[in-house]
């Protein structure tokens, strides 16, 4: 929820940016389904809680590629190799996991998660992770609103979506510069 938060920050500083939100109507995204199936898929996974099973960690792990060919199909549009970058961190700490990413309990702590034994989640508290400097090590502490874990590829991914906003869209923060 705080990378959506953080894209529609991004989106609104279009204007102030002296880009244009119109411009990004113009925008052709290659096989955009990939992106959608993989993101809604991501989602249910998520709003529907239940066990950890085999299919739900299968399926976990199974999206990322469908995200990551959306990306190579897109690679040459500004940011999306960032985004990729970001996808591919986050992949490689899950597949060293056992198809979760792994958590720091500080960062869960601060976030005020709890994780409910027994249930699949996206993100955990593991014995012995692997590779937690890429998993959820970054908190929202628990006061702010929408408190919760990021890793380093959800903070690449945000910066690439926005940087892909602001350059597409003319704005000053990526460097682009209008036409007359």
């Amino acid at each position: 929820m705080i990378l959506v938060a953080f894209l529609a920050l991004a989106l609104a500083l279009v204007p102030l940016a002296g880009g244009s939100l119109r411009r990004l109507g113009t925008l052709r995204l290659r096989a955009p389904g990939l992106l959608l199936l993989a993101l809604a898929s991501q989602v249910a996974l998520i709003a529907l809680p239940g066990p950890r099973t085999w299919w739900r960690v299968g399926l976990n792990v199974a999206l990322y590629p469908l995200g990551l060919a959306f990306v190579w199909l897109n690679r040459r549009v500004p940011g999306m190799r960032a985004i990729g970058l970001g996808a591919a961190c986050n992949l490689v700490a899950i597949l060293a996991n056992g198809g979760v990413m792994p958590a720091s309990a500080a960062a869960m702590r601060a976030a005020g998660i709890q994780a409910e034994p027994g249930l699949f989640a996206n993100s955990a508290v593991l014995e012995h992770p692997r590779l937690l400097f890429l998993g959820d090590v970054l908190a929202i502490p628990r006061p702010l609103p929408l408190a919760n874990v990021l890793s380093v590829g959800d903070v690449i991914i945000a910066l690439g979506a926005a940087y892909l906003l602001h350059r597409v869209s003319g704005s000053r923060l990526a460097g682009a510069r209008r036409s007359g």
